[in-house]
């Protein structure tokens, strides 16, 4: 097989983004969830999807963390 030329680019910069937002919008929308389902509880057979919504939003405080720790 010839060796095949390629061509290549540099690599573009970084986009700038705002991870904290997005994260924090994530967990507020699983503890509406939560909060919903409070108030109007879900059958029985369903409760599992409460400890989604605080395994959602307890994950979501560790993004919160993960994302604004210090890079060293």
């Amino acid at each position: 097989m010839d060796h095949v030329k390629q061509e290549w680019h540099p690599a573009p910069e970084p986009i700038k983004t705002n991870d904290t937002a997005a994260v924090a919008v994530g967990t507020a929308l699983w503890a509406l969830a939560l909060v919903v389902l409070l108030i109007f509880r879900p059958a029985p057979e369903h409760t599992w999807w409460i400890w989604t919504c605080v395994t959602g939003v307890a994950f979501g405080f560790f993004g919160m963390w993960f994302v604004r720790r210090p890079r060293n």
